[in-house]
């Protein structure tokens, strides 16, 4: 992503005080400001830099860089070591990091009774829980997209469960980054994940824990008594929907059941944001096809 500035010194744009500073701050005009972004050396550095720090250092760096910084979070136990740090961290209120919470509708019980838990845990977090648009169950679900919507067109399951969900998230909340609890342990296209990303809409994700492995994890969890999922005491170890995840064997890959028996390895939110703008109009072509098929038939039954 390329740095873009405001072109020049132009005095008569920025107020007195930054004239006699000869610097801008963000105590000046707004038009004075440049807009700045990452170069892509910029950001080659700066995951250069983090990569050899712990993950406590990571999310310092975050809080004191970043503003909108949210974390994303299914409740996993890596999402939930981030979670647990930032509570140890003593950030002060207006810099306290919220949650979000992407509820499809179809998480399991277990899940959701860890969401409970969580809040009684850390009674100051904040959590934000967003269900797909205008649904507010499982069954109105169905009844909108038909049922097992996850076997009959995959990608509008992701869409309309997940990604929408967050997009309107991002949008509400005036989201800028986020945490998230990818690691490059997990396998498939998270084993070369930066700690620093930025997606196609100028989203900046980080992943404080990119480095760790399952088994650090773990024993975080264990050792800070972090509540955790007790699906995890039944042979799971990476949690999804309910319909979408298995328990996993010895010596399989940590997200070896999600998904099972498919190609897929991530579900909507970590997937490109394109992938789904090219699915929503390959969507809506169909759609127009079918009413122009259906009103070529009308006409051709109106003149027999």
């Amino acid at each position: 992503m390329p740095s873009r500035s405001s072109p020049g010194y132009d005095m008569g744009s920025v107020s007195g005080q930054d004239v006699e500073s000869g610097y801008v701050s963000d105590s000046g005009s707004e038009a004075s400001l440049p807009e700045l972004y990452f170069t892509k050396s910029h950001l080659h550095f700066l995951n250069r830099q983090l990569q050899n720090l712990e993950p406590q250092e990571i999310l310092q760096w975050c809080i004191t860089t970043l503003p909108s910084l949210f974390q994303t979070t299914a409740f996993g136990l890596t999402g939930l070591v981030t979670l647990d740090m930032l509570s140890k961290m003593k950030i002060p209120r207006p810099q306290m990091v919220d949650l979000l919470f992407f509820d499809t509708l179809h998480h399991f019980p277990e899940t959701l009774a860890l969401v409970d838990r969580i809040r009684n845990h850390y009674p100051l977090v904040n959590l934000h829980a967003y269900k797909p648009k205008g649904i507010e169950t499982a069954e109105e679900f169905g009844e909108q997209y038909g049922e097992r919507l996850w076997e009959t067109n995959d990608e509008l399951y992701d869409w309309a469960a997940k990604v929408e969900p967050a997009q309107r998230a991002y949008r509400e909340l005036h989201v800028r980054a986020v945490l998230t609890g990818r690691r490059r342990s997990q396998g498939g296209k998270r084993g070369e994940i930066a700690v620093i990303e930025i997606d196609e809409a100028g989203l900046v994700k980080i992943n404080p824990l990119a480095n760790w492995t399952f088994k650090q994890v773990q024993e975080y969890i264990k050792a800070n008594n972090v509540p955790y999922n007790e699906l995890l005491d039944r042979g799971y170890k990476s949690v999804g929907d309910w319909h979408s995840t298995q328990p996993i064997t010895e010596g399989e890959d940590e997200r070896a059941g999600r998904w099972k028996g498919q190609q897929k390895t991530e579900c909507g939110i970590h997937n490109p944001r394109s992938k789904f703008a090219q699915y929503l109009q390959e969507q809506e072509r169909l759609k127009r096809e079918e009413v122009l098929c259906q009103a070529l038939q009308s006409d051709l039954q109106v003149s027999a």
